[in-house]
């Protein structure tokens, strides 16, 4: 943004001796001067101009200097963002000083450096990155005295410390920085560099810090401003990610307690029998045994993942999908009692993966599988190998998904009206990508030949067949 300062001129008194508004218009016609002579707008401004060239040399600058800072006041307290506003500050600071380059270092919250915030002249990939410690070179000495420095040749000045990525001695020869102070603490430096040689006056020495003076308080509030929204939005997303884990804990324990509700039906339905002695009863009763031992490594998860430290990194080894299909559909049986179950693909067909994640995966496939497809109807378990990945899919002969939501039912909560009542939070779906993502797989939807849906897991192969 240009700010460099727009020519403005004096007003003569309104006629009359009548007031005139602060920031207000003055009503149209012409004016009127100390003889009572009318004149045009045009005729006015000359005059104006005429009467600002008959000062003194060194009352023009001083006028021109107050209408910059004003000027630069005026554009810093209506920038609409946080790199406008920053940019404002190094485009007026060069523009004023007549310099090649201007910089603006902020002291670090730890106050033992300064983080470059803006430049105009300097590598800007640098923004945020190149850091000066507080009391080495001239923008950390300025920083620790609070005084200003003018470096006629930084060249032969061993103050000046060169930052790698930074300072090119193309664009420094002089230099000149003053503290930015607010509230009697240094919040930065501001800095001006010449690519010619310049001896910088106390002239020049006095115009900066008054430029500094001036945004001081308006860059430190602009910042806290910045800060603030910055915690406000980390909070949010911290509300939305617990919110997402308590989904997510809620279907995962949903699960379990789905198959055990399930081998406590059959259990129910034989003593209904009145038969004395059940065949099945104690593999039902080991296998609802294992499902609440799984209740209980899910809560021990659950407190892990809520306890400070790093998240364990995934180890994935390769894994015989054939063997995941089968320990997944004996845990699982009893939820597709009322279904059909066939089996396609080769076996020994290996992919790298994490197994108890994997078996999750297939878990939650099969139950949307069983909630949306009617009973009766076939649920196809397919794995295969298609250009070096391996893939899983779970086929169900139930309604389908229209092509516009084949992305929208993997979002949390997602989910159709019209596929009428069945039970479930919406969640299973999101959960199942996540956890595929979390081993480096892709989980899709797409359409069956016979009009119901297929879920496909892409994972890489770990032996090319």
């Amino acid at each position: 943004m240009d700010v460099r300062p727009q020519r403005a001129y004096e007003d003569p008194a309104p006629e009359d001796g009548a007031r005139v508004p602060v920031g207000g218009a003055r009503p149209r016609g012409r004016a009127r001067d100390a003889e009572g002579h009318r004149h045009t707008a045009g005729e006015h401004v000359r005059r104006a101009g005429e009467q600002a060239a008959a000062l003194p040399q060194s009352d023009r600058r001083q006028l021109e200097e107050l209408r910059f800072l004003h000027e630069v006041l005026r554009l810093a307290t209506t920038a609409r963002t946080w790199d406008e506003l920053l940019s404002i500050v190094v485009d007026g600071t060069r523009d004023a000083l007549g310099a090649d380059v201007s910089s603006l270092y902020l002291l670090d919250r730890d106050g033992l450096g300064l983080t470059l915030a803006a430049t105009n002249g300097l590598d800007r990939h640098q923004i945020g990155r190149a850091r000066v410690p507080v009391g080495e070179g001239i923008t950390g000495r300025v920083a620790a005295s609070r005084d200003p420095m003018a470096i006629a040749d930084v060249r032969s000045d061993d103050r000046f410390l060169w930052v790698r990525g930074i300072d090119q001695r193309r664009f420094v020869a002089s230099m000149l920085s003053v503290p930015l102070s607010w509230n009697d603490q240094v919040v930065g430096v501001l800095n001006v560099q010449t690519e010619q040689h310049r001896e910088f006056r106390p002239r020049d020495v006095a115009q900066l810090r008054a430029i500094a003076d001036l945004l001081a308080g308006i860059v430190e509030k602009g910042r806290l401003q910045r800060e603030a929204e910055a915690q406000v939005a980390s909070l949010k997303a911290l509300e939305h990610a617990q919110a997402e884990l308590v989904a997510l804990v809620t279907h995962e324990l949903r699960t379990p307690l789905a198959v055990v509700r399930a081998y406590l039906d059959l259990l129910a339905d034989a003593v209904a029998d009145g038969s004395s002695a059940v065949p099945s009863v104690a593999e039902w009763h080991r296998l609802a045994e294992e499902q609440v031992l799984r209740l209980d490594r899910l809560v021990d998860s659950i407190l892990a993942s809520v306890r400070p430290g790093e998240e364990t990194p995934i180890d994935l080894v390769p894994l015989d999908l054939g063997e995941i299909v089968d320990e997944t559909l004996e845990g699982v049986g009893p939820l597709l009692r009322r279904h059909v179950v066939a089996r396609d693909g080769p076996r020994g067909l290996r992919v790298l993966g994490d197994a108890p994640r994997l078996r999750q995966v297939l878990e939650l496939l099969l139950e949307n599988a069983v909630k949306y497809a009617p009973p009766g109807s076939t649920i196809t378990i397919a794995t295969g190998l298609h250009e070096g990945v391996g893939r899983l899919s779970v086929a169900d002969e139930g309604p389908g998904v229209p092509e516009e939501w084949r992305e929208r039912i993997f979002e949390p909560y997602a989910r159709r009206a019209e596929t009428g009542a069945a039970r479930g939070s919406g969640i299973g779906l999101y959960a199942a990508r996540r956890l595929g993502e979390a081993m480096g797989a892709r989980l899709w939807c797409e359409p069956t030949e016979a009009g119901g849906a297929r879920f496909v897991v892409a994972l890489a192969a770990a032996v090319a067949l």
